[in-house]
């Protein structure tokens, strides 16, 4: 598989502190200690990320794209397919499969109640090797439905890419479980060394920062 894709000009380092600076830049990473936000699992998170801002910025979107398509290339350079999660994975996913060259294709959190009734959108055929574009891994669980649904279908699942991730012990455990390997744009980790660095947050808001990563599940309870 040859493609031309985007020279971001930064090591591979630097790349997780620099995208969480864009992201936190955008607002797409938002840091709210005195009011938490509360996510659809009902957990009290001091700490929100909406990738999908990215969208709206042209110059951090080509970034995406480029390191997206370079992460895929390098990581798994056998990939026939890319498979966005719906709905947040497909933009960045279809970004990244364009500038590859590949086929894309998209997978439902479940199957639709009309027409075809499919949960898979586009063409897969047995037996092919995909990589799954997620745009945000919080626990792992409904990004790993979707590998369930492919390898269901008879696909040979290689790893998935995401741009963000915040590092739950619970999703590397069940990352490992699945036994498939998850590559990252930037992390928690990149994003606390950015908050320090700029002095966003000061010491003791980063020790409860990090208390909440370690176990977001119980946090404020």
């Amino acid at each position: 598989m040859k493609v031309c894709v985007f020279d971001v000009g930064l090591s591979v380092m630097s790349t997780p502190k620099h995208f969480a600076e864009k992201l936190l830049q955008i607002k797409a990473l938002q840091i709210n200690l005195q009011k938490p936000y509360t996510w659809a699992s009902g957990w009290h998170s001091p700490v929100y990320c909406d990738n999908r801002k990215v969208l709206s910025f042209p110059y951090t979107r080509d970034f995406v794209k480029s390191e997206l398509a370079n992460m895929i290339l390098d990581k798994f350079p056998d990939a026939e397919v890319i498979a966005g999660v719906a709905t947040a994975g497909i933009a960045h996913g279809v970004m990244a499969a364009d500038l590859l060259k590949l086929p894309f294709i998209y997978v439902r959190a479940k199957p639709k109640e009309h027409g075809m009734g499919n949960q898979i959108e586009g063409v897969l055929e047995k037996r092919q090797k995909v990589v799954v574009v997620e745009d945000l891994v919080s626990t792992g669980k409904s990004s790993l439905q979707v590998v369930d649904v492919l390898r269901e279908q008879g696909a040979e699942v290689l790893g998935m890419c995401a741009l963000f991730t915040y590092g739950f012990p619970v999703a590397d455990e069940a990352f490992e479980k699945a036994g498939l390997p998850l590559y990252t744009i930037s992390n928690y980790k990149a994003l606390m060394e950015v908050c320090e660095e700029q002095k966003l947050i000061t010491p003791e808001q980063k020790e409860t920062l990090e208390q909440w990563r370690v176990d977001p599940g119980n946090w404020m309870k």
